[in-house]
């Protein structure tokens, strides 16, 4: 079960405060998570951890997402709701974690990638091709090993085929019409900053709750974040009636 304790939330909203985007969406899914070691977490396929992360958004925050975007053709504002718990169910989690393909005569094994290799390949000169080592666990052809610069172009597309069909919920893309211009706009959803930006507004809006209610009843934080929502609504009316 997901850290939804309001302190709990606290805690990694103030940790990710110092974060990069992938640092963030690191402490995102271990919130969702916290069943799986803090060191296992980087491994986790990306379908999953996106899985995760929507299902995490729909325990904070409900099942509607409001989604805002631009076309890519007319310029018009096209705003939109998203459902986090169909999101959350229907993408499909890897059933494993490393894939086997034949190609050409090429034998080949590769793991899916996760957020340790996304991040690694983003630093590198060539993050393709970092990416592409980084999950080779072997590659053989003729009965003789190649590394993975020596892979050609035809198998290195067909395991880009076959990782997207073992994790599809590994890049969410939207596709939507316009309703001024009809034109279908394609974007991607990053779960992990649209959440990011709605515990950021949670947190902040709650710590300005803590100070109100600190200085009517001279509560401590901790007793003050231990009251449910509820209850903490109807102080802050009590202390608005005042």
């Amino acid at each position: 079960m997901a850290n939804t304790g309001a302190a709990e939330l606290l805690a990694t909203w103030e940790a990710g405060l110092a974060e990069t985007p992938a640092g963030r969406a690191l402490l995102l899914h271990g919130t969702a998570r916290p069943d799986l070691d803090a060191a296992a977490l980087p491994a986790v396929p990306l379908g999953e951890r996106e899985a995760d992360l929507f299902a995490l958004r729909r325990a904070l925050f409900g099942e509607r997402m409001q989604v805002r975007l631009d076309c890519r053709v007319c310029g018009a504002d096209m705003e939109f709701e998203l459902d986090a718990g169909e999101f959350a169910r229907s993408l499909a989690r890897p059933g494993q974690s490393v894939v086997r393909l034949t190609e050409d005569d090429w034998e080949v094994t590769f793991r899916l990638p996760a957020a340790a290799d996304l991040a690694t390949a983003a630093r590198s000169a060539d993050p393709r091709a970092t990416l592409l080592a980084r999950c080779l666990v072997s590659a053989v052809h003729d009965g003789a090993p190649y590394p993975a610069d020596a892979l050609p172009g035809p198998v290195q597309r067909r395991i880009a085929e076959a990782v997207e069909t073992a994790d599809p919920g590994a890049e969410v893309t939207l596709n939507i019409n316009c309703p001024e211009c009809d034109t279908a706009t394609r974007a991607d959803l990053d779960i992990a900053s649209y959440l990011w930006s709605e515990l950021d507004a949670w947190a902040r809006d709650m710590l300005l709750d803590v100070h109100l209610l600190a200085t009517a009843y001279g509560w401590s934080e901790p007793e003050i974040l231990a009251l449910s929502p509820l209850r903490r609504r109807y102080y802050l009316e009590l202390c608005a009636d005042a």
